[in-house]
């Protein structure tokens, strides 16, 4: 039997040694913390899917609903689906449909734009249409009168619009002009208009 010599004896246990090293590595290779895809740790810094939402942009009014309302002050109305006013402006035409309140106008009336197809509520659909505006929006038209909100109304059930400029006026649910000059107080009439009002530009005179 042939005797062992230390170069053998060094040999085999150099053998042992990297037999628990390959060993150690495979161990740690297929541990819980390896991101091979198969770990919980792995699936959880996966990257998360791109949003598919896309949310309304500011201004604008997609789904906007005009609803027929009885205004204590002026009578039949036509609000939004919050329930503010909404105004038809003289210096606009109805045939053909075309809006003249912009920039500084604009800021003091917002118009009503939309999207997609307006609802209606205790109002002819036939009398409901859109325009495009100057910017290329769409301005929601009432037998053919551009619509607008009023910055002057805080509140739902608000007419401070009326009569304001002698040309700013509730719509009624056939797009026509609501009676009377003025709305519910504190309403502003064309001698409260301030004289730093723009008088010329965006067809816009006074209206504030």
């Amino acid at each position: 039997m042939p005797a062992f010599t230390a170069a053998t004896f060094a040999a085999r246990r150099l053998l042992a040694v990297s037999g628990v090293a390959v060993l150690a590595l495979a161990a740690t290779a297929c541990g819980p913390d390896s991101g091979d895809g198969y770990g919980g740790k792995a699936s959880s810094t996966a990257a998360a899917p791109a949003a598919t939402t896309s949310a309304p942009a500011a201004g604008d009014s997609s789904g906007v609903r005009i609803v027929a309302v009885k205004s204590a002050t002026l009578g039949p109305i036509v609000t939004d689906s919050a329930g503010r006013t909404l105004y038809r402006f003289d210096k606009d035409t109805a045939k053909p449909s075309a809006s003249t309140c912009t920039d500084a106008c604009a800021a003091k009336w917002p118009p009503v734009t939309a999207q997609d197809a307006v609802q209606v509520t205790g109002v002819e659909s036939t009398l409901v249409g859109t325009v495009t505006r100057p910017d290329g929006t769409k301005q929601v038209t009432l037998n053919g009168w551009p619509l607008y909100r009023f910055a002057g109304d805080t509140a739902a059930g608000q007419t401070n619009g009326q009569g304001v400029g002698g040309t700013w006026f509730a719509s009624t649910p056939e797009g026509k002009k609501a009676p009377g000059a003025t709305g519910q107080a504190p309403a502003q009439t064309p001698s409260q208009t301030p004289s730093s009002a723009p008088s010329q530009g965006s067809g816009y005179s006074g209206g504030y």
